[in-house]
């Protein structure tokens, strides 16, 4: 009678191949999982006060934006109103 060499039969039970597999994947999901970590906290860091998007719009609507979310005083965007009118 044959004994392995230690009291789980050897690679994990016999199964060291498929745990092997499942080891090679856990390992690659946590090293994609990092990288894009790392890409959206560069991405974060890039736009430290608001998230970017791709909306467009006029200057009318750009500056009355501007008004509501009280960057600009009243007085300038007046003055900003008739330059781009």
């Amino acid at each position: 009678m044959m004994m392995w060499p230690n009291m789980m039969g050897g690679f994990f039970g016999g199964g060291g191949f498929i745990w092997m597999i499942f080891i090679f994947i856990f390992i690659v999901a946590i090293i994609i999982g990092i990288v894009l970590l790392i890409v959206w906290l560069v991405k974060r860091a890039s736009y430290p006060g608001e998230i970017p998007t791709t909306k467009t719009g006029n200057a009318m609507e750009i500056l009355k934006e501007r008004y509501a979310k009280g960057e600009i005083t009243k007085k300038e965007f007046e003055i900003m109103k008739k330059d781009i009118s």
